[in-house]
């Protein structure tokens, strides 16, 4: 499995210098930045919403496996009983009724290592699609959506040491 670095270079439209830049800044600072902002810009959200049904049955068959490894091998405690939760989510974020700053308050309870273990693995389950177009398209929006939790608990796990 990649590493969550390598990840976000690989799948956002960034050099792996911005990048680590955008993971050193606050959350806030991140979502500001123009590299953040130009990423989220290049969404192609009508392709995206065209392609919900296929994403949808993605995360419907990948989840719940993901979701077993989560709890049982990296200890989380918090998991989601089924995938409608986070397809609900994409499904709100793609249609402007769900934002980052949700996103990244539901994800605070999950320790900064086992979130940066599991997004590679979350992106990659997008891999066994056949169009292309829709995989590259989705592993984008996965990782665009998933660098802000990554930004919020380095900030975190900064601040708790720093006290």
């Amino acid at each position: 499995m990649q590493s969550t670095l390598k990840t976000f270079t690989q799948h956002l439209d960034l050099s792996q210098t911005q990048v680590e830049t955008l993971l050193s800044k606050t959350l806030s600072e991140c979502l500001n930045s123009l590299d953040f902002q130009q990423q989220l810009d290049s969404l192609d959200i009508n392709f995206l919403r065209e392609t919900l049904p296929t994403a949808g049955s993605v995360l419907a068959k990948e989840l719940p496996p993901f979701y077993d490894w989560l709890k049982n091998e990296l200890d989380v405690k918090r998991v989601p009983d089924s995938p409608e939760h986070t397809t609900n989510w994409v499904i709100n974020f793609v249609n402007h009724q769900e934002s980052l700053t949700h996103l990244v308050e539901l994800h605070r309870p999950v320790p900064r290592p086992a979130l940066e273990t599991a997004i590679p693995r979350l992106v990659e389950s997008f891999n066994g699609l056949e169009d292309r177009q829709v995989k590259k398209e989705w592993q984008k929006a996965i990782a665009i959506l998933c660098l802000p939790l990554v930004v919020d608990a380095r900030e975190r796990e900064k601040y708790s040491v720093a006290v």
